[in-house]
């Protein structure tokens, strides 16, 4: 028996102790839901593409509802973000190139990985790196399990791709196809309670389960009452996982990591297991600041490149206060979801103990003095109403949800222009340039058929 041997099979049996553990408090918290709801009268009643590419032909499925928006941004979005000045990036980021190693970022769904997102687009056209892009539009055909196909071709002056970071659904088998073998995994999770609440604010339109709950808090018996508070009431009667635009309406981040969203199974302790091993690091959205000074020691970057402002935030008026029955309810309804989270939680403070707590906490208040210098340099007004936007620094927009975004300092230098606008851009936009400048060419629409 060897040391190796012995430490893999304590690290197993260390997971399932963990999980078991984990599993007996989502059985007491399933308990005192059924509690809470039999006290309770119900308002909800019951409901009762070709593609030719080297030789191949294979079909993909096109995007459905409930992730980022299929379209292809505005023709005027478009050629303003090609028109982005393309200078070094400016001198507030370091110019000496460290050339940091591939990256494929797990972007999960209002997590707060729009805000990584945008610094990995900047990073990886400061270092020129090969993007490892959709075949179509901004995400590879999610909901659809990732496959290798769904990537656009490799550059002819590349030698491999050295960035992912678009929507998808996991599939790690798949994705060791497309990127090196050494490859930094990364991804990011938030609270559970806080996601789903901002999941079902953003897509209460496109997920058929949200819609359906909007519809019954509009009768005039329900008046008062929220959207999300109909939903918690009865998910059961709303949810039909059959209908592919309720992937996200129970344990959304569970589903995007690629695991069994709909109930536990046997096969879970050793699909986390597995996830735990693939990831360098999951990135926790409560201590954003924490997670990027431990991305940063593994890419190998200052301070200068973690810089960042907060992409996609909504209005107050759309954010729903969650009271103590309805955060009861949803951690119930996103019980794996919990699950994942307080698992991945343990591993982040085990990385971060390993990284020194005290280094940890001096990185933190570097970065932020940093950013915040970046800040007050690119950035004139935060919280901007979509209305009094400029197209190209506009975010998309919900029909639920009014999603802010930032103004740019007037006056600035070309290289700091440059700079500070991507700083601010929005994902749909900085996509679109990016591609552009990849490929030469526009991104394709989803086909209508």
């Amino acid at each position: 028996m060897t040391l190796r041997w012995l430490s893999t099979q304590l690290w197993r049996h260390r997971v399932t102790g963990l999980l078991v553990t984990l599993a007996v408090t989502v059985i007491l918290m399933l308990l005192a839901t059924q509690s809470l709801q039999s006290t309770r009268t119900r308002n909800v009643r019951p409901a009762g593409e070709k593609r030719t590419q080297k030789g191949r032909e294979h079909k993909q499925t096109p995007a459905r509802p409930g992730s980022a928006p299929t379209h292809i941004a505005s023709h005027e979005q478009e050629t303003k973000a090609r028109l982005l000045p393309t200078a070094e990036l400016s001198n507030q980021s370091v110019k000496k190139r460290r050339h940091p190693p591939p990256v494929a970022f797990l972007k999960t769904h209002k997590t707060g990985s729009s805000t990584v997102q945008n610094l990995l687009f900047r990073l990886g056209e400061k270092e020129k790196a090969t993007f490892a892009f959709p075949y179509y539009t901004y995400q590879f055909s999610y909901p659809e399990r990732f496959r290798a196909e769904f990537v656009d071709e490799l550059p002819e002056d590349s030698s491999q791709f050295d960035l992912l970071c678009s929507h998808m659904r996991l599939d790690l088998n798949q994705l060791k196809k497309v990127m090196p073998l050494n490859a930094i995994l990364i991804t990011i999770l938030r609270e559970p309670l806080r996601t789903f609440e901002s999941v079902f604010s953003y897509y209460t339109s496109s997920v058929h389960a949200f819609s359906r709950a909007k519809e019954i808090a509009a009768r005039p018996e329900n008046k008062g009452r929220t959207a999300l508070s109909v939903f918690l009431d009865d998910p059961e009667s709303l949810w039909d996982p059959k209908v592919p635009s309720n992937h996200l309406a129970k344990n959304p981040m569970s589903f995007d990591m690629g695991l069994n969203n709909e109930e536990w199974n046997a096969s879970w302790p050793e699909d986390l297991y597995r996830l735990e091993e693939a990831f360098d690091l999951v990135m926790i959205a409560e201590h954003f600041d924490e997670s990027l000074v431990l991305l940063g020691a593994l890419l190998g970057l200052e301070p200068q490149d973690l810089a960042y402002v907060q992409m996609n935030t909504r209005h107050a008026g759309d954010v729903t206060a969650l009271d103590e029955d309805s955060r009861v309810k949803l951690r119930s309804w996103n019980a794996l979801d919990s699950l994942l989270y307080d698992f991945f939680l343990q591993e982040f403070w085990i990385k971060a103990e390993h990284y020194g707590l005290n280094r940890l906490k001096a990185g933190v208040a570097e970065l932020r003095a940093s950013t915040e210098k970046i800040r007050n340099n690119c950035v004139s007004r935060s919280a901007v109403p979509p209305s009094e936007l400029e197209d190209l620094v506009r975010p998309w927009q919900t029909d639920t949800a009014t999603i802010l975004g930032y103004e740019v300092q007037k006056n600035l230098s070309l290289e700091d222009q440059g700079f500070c606008v991507r700083l601010v851009l929005p994902e749909l936009q900085y996509h679109s340039h990016l591609y552009f400048q990849q490929y030469g060419r526009d991104m394709r629409s989803v086909p209508s058929d």
